[in-house]
């Protein structure tokens, strides 16, 4: 297979025009009877290499570019979009928004109104060291085929998968407040997984964790500092030796979750519930509303005291980084709960009064230029504790350390979870036992992070990676990061089974 050849649009050819083609957007609506538009031109070039059992399976290079117009009339929301970059379709699509808004006007329930946002005009962009688009496909294919080579070494491995991909989005975002905002942001990252088979069973292991691997806002510099050459040999030991581990013991036991573990942890449990728009019960797609009801914020003991999250669009590295959202909003740094209790959620320029807030914390993203913005879950971390990683194994006497997420499973309301890893080891006395396979736990969120009574160290800190969050209909895709170090969970049900 070859990769598709980039058509001759470019991003740089697109600079002169965004201005042009927004302004000609924002004045139609306007005179249609818009009173609030915004316009978001967006250009996406993406790659993707995959190579299984020393075959290319996947080889792509694609771009996609196109214009959303957003708009206020009537006080409702109407949106359209085109892929056709001329002056002429982007005012036929203003038009068509402001006709779709008028209709939505009929069945509203609240008149949209924007928390004031002070108009910017900026350039922004991902700091790149790198530039993956630039690294020779030969490189990229010989890298992994060094990975392949020694996961495949052994004959146990019936499926061995190493992936490298890349993204970057160019976005110009212009709206009738002022605002221009020209926004470059580069993603690149990769891993591989790894599947044994005997004994009448079959394990996988992946690296550096699951559901194609580690990303990170940066340039290709990322691939190297993965390591994945230097942990072929010993994940793909692990998923052969976990064929004749001893299954996870049920019960109640002390659980130290890894970071890669964590961040789904993080994101199911803490993430989707604080989405303001779920909260407020006007979002139930994947998974339901939001336990987590405004009266609580402020005062409901989420956590443990040791439990900090905080939300942080600023972070270097994060998926979620970028300077502004799609309302135009600069991004910002916040604690979701500080010492156990809950703070604040996320939030965009139209619900943010209904918390008592008076301005946005910049949540608002879109997937591509074909879709309205919805609020998204920003980069939220677990902060970092006191405790060596060491230290922690040895103040264990009987637990079970749990890596590396496999499945999960979560009710209407964000409260009853259920997880799988794909790999865990017992801990007896302080020290770091035998090999576990199939391990799972399960618990309800507010008593599982007020269980949580030590957390490592910034040592062993990592911002890990979601490229693969669902929400909306019709559905969009978004990225977000979460940045954990190993954790214990104190009391926790484990060997959950059906």
């Amino acid at each position: 297979m070859t990769p598709t050849t980039l058509a001759p649009v470019a991003a740089d050819q697109l600079v002169s025009q965004a201005r042009d083609l927004s302004t000609a957007a924002l004045n139609a609506a306007q005179v249609a009877g818009a009173t609030y538009a915004d316009v978001r031109i967006v250009h996406t070039l993406r790659e993707r290499i995959i190579l299984k059992n020393g075959q290319i399976g996947e080889l792509e290079r694609s771009h996609d570019v196109g214009t959303g117009v957003r708009v206020i009339a009537e006080g409702a929301w109407g949106f359209a979009s085109t892929p056709d970059l001329t002056p002429e379709a982007l005012v036929d699509a203003a038009k068509m928004a402001v006709r779709v808004a008028r209709a939505s006007a009929t069945v509203r329930q609240h008149p949209v109104r924007l928390a004031h946002e002070r108009p910017v005009r900026d350039r922004w962009q991902t700091p790149c060291q790198i530039d993956p688009f630039r690294v020779p496909l030969e490189v990229k294919i010989a890298h992994l085929r060094e990975i392949d080579a020694i996961l495949r070494e052994r004959s146990e491995i019936v499926v061995a998968e190493s992936t490298i991909e890349s993204m970057r989005e160019r976005q110009w975002f212009a709206t009738t407040e002022g605002t221009f905002i020209d926004q470059e942001i580069t993603r690149c990252g990769g891993g591989f997984e790894v599947t044994a088979v005997g004994n009448g069973d079959a394990q996988t292991r992946s690296f550096p964790a699951s559901f194609r691997g580690h990303h990170k806002t940066m340039g290709y510099e990322i691939v190297p500092a993965l390591k994945l050459v230097e942990n072929a040999a010993r994940i793909r030991d692990e998923a052969i030796d976990l064929l004749t581990a001893p299954a996870c013991p049920g019960g109640r036991n002390d659980v130290i979750l890894m970071g890669g573990q964590l961040c789904l942890q993080i994101h199911e449990s803490v993430g989707h519930p604080n989405e303001l728009d779920r909260v407020l019960g006007m979002e139930s797609n994947y998974a339901g509303v939001s336990f987590c009801t405004p009266e609580k914020q402020g005062k409901f003991r989420y956590g443990s005291e040791v439990v900090n999250l905080v939300a942080d669009g600023t972070v270097p590295g994060g998926l979620a980084t970028a300077g502004y959202d799609d309302d135009g909003v600069a991004a910002q740094r916040w604690h979701v709960v500080r010492d156990g209790i809950h703070q604040g959620y996320f939030t965009n320029r139209e619900l943010c009064a209904r918390i008592g807030e008076n301005r946005s914390n910049g949540c608002n993203r879109a997937e591509g230029w074909s879709n309205i913005p919805i609020v998204r879950i920003p980069n939220l971390s677990l902060m970092p504790g006191t405790w060596d990683f060491d230290a922690l194994i040895a103040d264990t006497k009987d637990g079970i350390l749990m890596d590396t997420n496999r499945s999960w499973s979560i009710d209407q309301m964000r409260l009853n979870f259920q997880f799988g890893c794909e790999i865990a080891w017992e801990i007896k006395d302080g020290k770091r036992g035998r090999l576990l396979r199939n391990p799972n736990y399960q618990g309800i969120t507010p008593e599982f992070w007020n269980s949580c009574d030590a957390i490592c160290d910034n040592r062993w800190f990592d911002l890990w990676s979601v490229i693969n969050c669902g929400k909306g209909q019709p559905g969009q895709t978004a990225e977000m990061s979460h940045g954990s170090s190993p954790a214990r969970f104190r009391g926790v049900v484990t060997g959950v089974t059906t």
